[in-house]
């Protein structure tokens, strides 16, 4: 073997190569094996090695929004029906109210609720489509959803053969499935106020009005099971937080005895409106 001037080496005749042994680097089988492990795991959890978009916190729920109300009367009394007062006047008369209310605390953060903001009326995971009077599924933008809730409750609680003003003009027999339907949409108005513009409604310092609208409406359709507690279970933790201190646990057990407005068992008209809540997973 002769050794070059840049340091290599040429072999003479006969001579044969001698392997060079493989460095020794520091690692060992168990730690190579770990590391393995460990890029298994990312991948595997985390697709593409990236981390999952936290699930965004719901700012409804922080305890100091929780406690605002703009009254701390007992709602559970005020929703029930007072003696010797006809069960269908009630409901009319708080039905009109709630619409009115609830319309009035949409119009506040109806400027933020656009097309383009609000693409599909959603809530949380849930999306709602519309359905019109030939029963034909709509997809629509959250503005334009609470357009047809808002005009077609108008048209309804100002016809005089629904919701009846004068003496002696007797209520329909689909009262009753007519409010529960009314009811369903309005909560689905709220629901989406929560959901989507929480952030306006707390900048505007409304949360509190916000809150003492929602429980009151809550504990009203509880108490005569105007709402099926299915359709309203995807608030059910905001409803457990503001409705826990108003005296409406044991209410809540019994809201599911009754037929509701979005059941099949509330007649045609209501088993019609049933299919217009449409959850996508």
């Amino acid at each position: 073997m002769k050794l070059k001037r840049n340091g290599s080496y040429t072999l003479n005749s006969g001579e044969r190569p001698v392997l060079s042994q493989t460095p020794k680097t520091g690692l060992s089988c168990k730690m190579v094996l770990q590391a393995v492990g460990k890029v298994l795991r990312k991948s595997k959890g985390k697709p593409n090695g990236k981390k999952p978009a936290p699930e965004e916190k719901k700012l409804y729920l922080e305890p100091e929004y929780t406690k605002s109300r703009i009254t701390d009367f007992e709602f559970k009394e005020l929703v029930m029906l007072p003696r010797e007062i006809d069960l269908n006047e009630w409901l009319a008369s708080n039905t009109t109210t709630f619409f009115h209310h609830i319309n009035l605390q949409y119009s506040t953060i109806s400027e933020f609720c656009t097309g383009e903001s609000c693409q599909t009326m959603a809530v949380c995971n849930t999306q709602y489509y519309w359905y019109d009077e030939r029963g034909k599924k709509i997809k629509c933008t959250a503005p334009q959803y609470v357009d047809f809730v808002m005009s077609s409750v108008q048209k309804l609680v100002t016809d005089e053969d629904v919701f009846p003003t004068k003496y002696g003009k007797e209520f329909p027999n689909s009262f009753e499935s007519l409010v529960k339907k009314i009811c369903k949409y309005l909560f689905h108005v709220l629901a989406h106020i929560y959901s989507s513009h929480f952030k306006e409604t707390l900048a505007l310092e409304l949360h509190g009005h916000l809150n003492t609208l929602y429980i009151h409406f809550i504990l009203f359709i509880r108490e005569f099971n105007l709402v099926d507690p299915k359709e309203t279970t995807i608030m059910d933790d905001l409803t457990e937080v503001l409705c826990s201190s108003s005296g409406s646990s044991s209410s809540s057990n019994g809201s599911g005895n009754g037929s509701s407005g979005s059941g099949s068992s509330s007649g045609g008209s209501s088993s019609a409106g049933a299919q217009n809540h449409v959850k996508e997973r």
